[in-house]
């Protein structure tokens, strides 16, 4: 497997000196550059494009969800992480419609970083049901129904299945216990409603469906 690489951006450089430390155990995680704010990401992405972003949300020049917002539209193939101290509506939520594929908290351990920039790499990170549904409330509060769900290409009964699970928050291995099919099985109907909706991980099809009123918070 090729190295994961990682830029990571934080305002505080022993934060990102830990962070740097605590990925970089992982063998088959490098380092490939630090950034102290949004403008600086941008700048570091273009020239170095990581595979991962480990984004802060509260920075200054330019603060962690414009910066995500610029990175997934000039570069749909770097996943953003975001990574603050916070896990309120206001910091992480709005990170997660800029386009961040997962998020983490500043204190979680080093193992749970590492899993962290693994499953967002893999496209296969999961959101805890408070967060899925805190996701799901903030779309359609902010922007409610703008989409209708004959704009999206229809799903069949089995990914419409696995579409509700998502919603409420459940990992690959729950869904696949939940319909009782393998894990493999769950990642390819998971990869067909990417594909049908032109979209790269599974919180943009939650933040799609969540438009489409396809599926309601809890």
């Amino acid at each position: 497997m090729p190295d994961i690489r990682v830029l990571i951006v934080d305002d505080d450089p022993l934060v990102r000196s830990a962070l740097s430390h605590f990925v970089s155990r992982d063998p088959e995680i490098k380092v490939i550059g630090q950034a102290e704010d949004g403008v600086e990401a941008i700048a570091t992405v273009e020239r170095e494009q990581p595979d991962v972003v480990m984004m802060d949300v509260q920075m200054p020049e330019m603060n962690g969800i414009e910066a995500t917002g610029a990175i997934v539209e000039r570069w749909p193939h770097v996943r953003v992480l975001a990574v603050t101290t916070l896990d309120g509506r206001d910091t992480v939520l709005p990170m997660l419609s800029a386009g961040a594929s997962g998020y983490l908290l500043k204190d979680s351990s080093a193992e749970e970083i590492v899993v962290g920039v693994r499953e967002v790499f893999s496209g296969q990170s999961s959101l805890s049901p408070r967060i899925a549904s805190m996701l799901i409330k903030h779309v359609r509060d902010s922007e409610p129904l703008t989409g209708d769900a004959t704009d999206l290409e229809p799903l069949t009964d089995r990914e419409s299945e696995v579409l509700q699970c998502l919603a409420k928050g459940m990992s690959n291995a729950e869904i696949a216990r939940a319909l009782i099919v393998s894990e493999g099985t769950v990642k390819a109907h998971l990869g067909r409603m990417m594909s049908k909706w032109h979209l790269r991980d599974r919180v943009q099809i939650l933040v799609a469906a969540a438009h489409a009123g396809l599926v309601n918070f809890r």
